[in-house]
């Protein structure tokens, strides 16, 4: 099970995109669990996380994402913002199995 967590600016806007998120992973028969949170919580799931998302509006705190992200070794990047406005879960999906790939190289 891949868990993935989606952090922006209070935790409801990037709901549609999880649900889409979903959608798509449940297409590929995929063992996923998808959650969105606020980015000030990002400190609270680093350690039960295999990747993080932050949502475009919240891009600017991806520095300190980092610093908090890169100790233990979870990936954390922006979403693409054209995948994030058109809420494309699949690319978003893409997106983040991608990271996790890496994560594991």
């Amino acid at each position: 099970m891949i868990k993935i967590k989606l952090f922006c600016a209070a935790g409801f806007s990037t709901s549609m995109l999880v649900e889409k998120m979903v959608e798509a992973a449940k297409g590929q028969n995929l063992e996923v669990d998808i959650q969105a949170h606020s980015h000030a919580n990002l400190r609270d799931y680093i350690n039960d996380t295999d990747v993080a998302l932050l949502g475009p509006q919240v891009g600017y705190a991806l520095a300190k994402a980092k610093e908090v992200c890169d100790p233990v070794g979870l990936p954390v990047e922006v979403i693409p913002m054209v995948d994030y406005g058109t809420m494309d879960g699949q690319k978003v999906l893409e997106f983040a199995l991608n990271l996790y790939k890496k994560k594991g190289e």
